[in-house]
């Protein structure tokens, strides 16, 4: 049929070599479709892992506040427990100097054993007693007072413990006070001569 014969227009083509690049065309605009599905698939799932996990995170740290706000609020109560025992002891001591036959001997061994419950109560929490006498010198751990000269004891050791440190499972909460050997000055130890007196 001419072109006079179809009312003027040109007679479009449906056949030749065209339509398998359609076709083609038409599988690969198929193909990117499923991909972007399936990547924004992909996406919304770890968005709402990442949600979960903005969420765990959030209640681990609330949790946390939690227990830090409770070992703030009842950390001594271990502590304050071991102690009852001693302000009982204490108060005992104090009833019992109100009565006339208290003795200097009976108020000593109260003392005693209220010492020893402070030492047993303390020892519990993990605090212990630094008397290093003899030990080297260690100023991470002692506090020195003073040095002394001393013959028998070597230079820089603990020559005498003035007052003894505490540290709480391992870290020293008060240094122990002490007085440090040193070497004797040279010739203080030396003897004079003896001068003959008389003829």
């Amino acid at each position: 049929m001419s072109t006079e014969e179809n009312g003027g227009r040109a007679r479009p083509e449906t056949e030749g070599p065209g339509m398998p690049e359609s076709d083609s065309s038409l599988a690969d605009f198929e193909r990117l479709q499923q991909a972007l599905a399936e990547a924004e698939e992909r996406a919304r799932s770890h968005w709402e892992q990442y949600l979960r996990a903005v969420a765990e995170l959030d209640n681990v740290r609330k949790r946390a506040q939690r227990d830090i706000e409770a070992a703030n609020r009842y950390g001594l109560e271990k502590f304050a427990a071991e102690l009852l025992p001693v302000h009982d002891s204490l108060e005992l001591a104090v009833q019992s100097a109100d009565q006339a036959q208290t003795d200097a001997r009976s108020l000593k061994q109260g003392q005693e054993a209220t010492l020893q419950l402070l030492a047993k109560a303390l020892a519990k929490v993990g605090v212990t007693a630094l008397r290093p006498l003899g030990e080297p010198f260690d100023p991470t751990r002692h506090e020195a007072m003073l040095a002394q000269e001393s013959a028998a004891a070597k230079p820089d050791t603990v020559l005498q413990v003035v007052q003894p440190g505490y540290e709480l499972n391992g870290r020293v909460i008060r240094p122990a006070r002490v007085i440090v050997a040193k070497a004797p000055a040279p010739g203080a130890g030396a003897e004079r001569p003896k001068t003959r007196s008389g003829p």
